[in-house]
């Protein structure tokens, strides 16, 4: 039933994650904070809705629990295994981190996409103006102003022109793809290893290392693991 309706990876991804973190310890504390998050996160607020919750999914109180503090000890197995490495990994990988506000016009016209380029560098129309009225993009809708984004989420060539501008560099017309593009670096915003990049790069490293466990684990793995669990019910 779960290969037919496309469930055994998803099932596959939970059996996973779940014996790394079986051995994550909690201490009181942080079990009860855990369980008092879940709990308020789900409107789980009085004893007769959490009964009728177990009731609803089959599930008991230890289950319950186990659920509840799922996400933290997710965490802290993330913590475990790859909080050492995140300030190399940020150092060596910081150039692709950082983010960018450009501005944008594209348009199919080579002749076109030069007379604007013109323009704007002559200070006869602002960029703003030319990307609202001549962009063929989503962009025209901002005035061609795009992020901020991640440095090396454009298109590659336009990603390895925002490198090396410096702020406010106007490139002459650019070809990519079926498309004339000019782009403005506005802004370069420098990545910091603050608490969100720290939380980013973690599930970085563990998304990557759950997608070559998945890879490594055969369905008909899986489908052994889960049979004596079914059998046994």
């Amino acid at each position: 039933m779960l290969a037919s309706s496309q469930m055994l990876p998803q099932l596959g991804r939970w059996l996973i994650v779940e014996k790394e973190i079986a051995q994550i310890d909690m201490t009181a504390k942080e079990k009860t904070h855990a369980i008092e998050q879940f709990h308020q996160k789900n409107q789980l607020t009085t004893p007769e809705i959490i009964a009728s919750t177990l009731k609803h999914y089959g599930m008991n109180e230890v289950q319950l629990e186990a659920l509840a503090t799922r996400e933290f000890r997710i965490e802290k197995f993330k913590i475990a295994t790859w909080g050492a490495k995140l300030e190399s990994y940020f150092l060596q990988h910081k150039s692709g981190l950082d983010k960018v506000i450009y501005s944008l016009i594209r348009t199919a016209d080579a002749e076109v996409a030069q007379e604007l380029y013109f323009r704007i560098k002559a200070g006869e129309q602002t960029f703003a103006e030319c990307a609202k009225q001549y962009s063929q993009g989503t962009e025209a809708q901002t005035g061609g102003l795009l992020g901020p984004v991640p440095i090396n989420q454009p298109h590659p060539e336009i990603a390895q022109k925002l490198a090396i501008s410096q702020v406010g560099q106007l490139w002459p017309p650019l070809r990519i793809d079926s498309w004339v593009v000019i782009i403005k670096l506005e802004k370069l915003i420098p990545a910091q290893l603050d608490d969100a990049m720290r939380y980013a790069l973690l599930n970085h490293f563990f998304e990557t290392w759950l997608n070559q466990q998945i890879e490594k684990t055969s369905l008909s793995v899986l489908e052994d693991a889960l049979t004596p669990t079914l059998v046994a019910k």
